[in-house]
């Protein structure tokens, strides 16, 4: 025979009852914003994954236009200057354009702010605020 066991109200609880009845909630609570920290970066994650994949589909496809320009600017150079010099001038220009480019993405890649789960931390925060006020009445 199992019988359901049920808590009496509050009142009639000890301290001690009350306590443990508190670690174990404090524990569950724990679990559950843990949950939902896993659930809302998986999310996130599936999200940046699949922008990310956009984004290389279209640099890729960038970079074939790019190099149909390029080609371009070489062979329009190639009728003033040899062929060989037309070549030089445009892959220095790029170079020249290319190392500011990088150290301006570099460090905005330093100053970005990490992939946080926003929504469970304003979750915990609140908890801590509702358990601090909860304690002190």
């Amino acid at each position: 025979m199992t019988e359901t066991q049920q808590n009496p109200p509050v009142s009639e609880r000890s301290t001690t009852e009350l306590i443990r009845g508190l670690g174990d909630q404090l524990g569950d609570l724990v679990g559950s914003e843990i949950r939902l920290a896993r659930h809302e970066l998986e999310r996130k994650g599936k999200q940046a994954g699949k922008g990310a994949a956009l984004f290389g589909v279209a640099g890729g496809l960038a970079l074939f236009g790019l190099a149909g320009l390029l080609t371009s600017a070489i062979l329009a150079l190639a009728i003033v200057l040899p062929a060989w010099l037309a070549a030089l001038a445009v892959g220095g220009c790029l170079l020249l354009i290319a190392g500011p480019v990088a150290l301006v993405g570099s460090a905005r890649l330093k100053g970005s702010t990490p992939l946080t789960p926003r929504e469970t931390l304003d979750g915990v925060r609140w908890d801590v605020r509702f358990l601090r006020e909860a304690t002190r009445k």
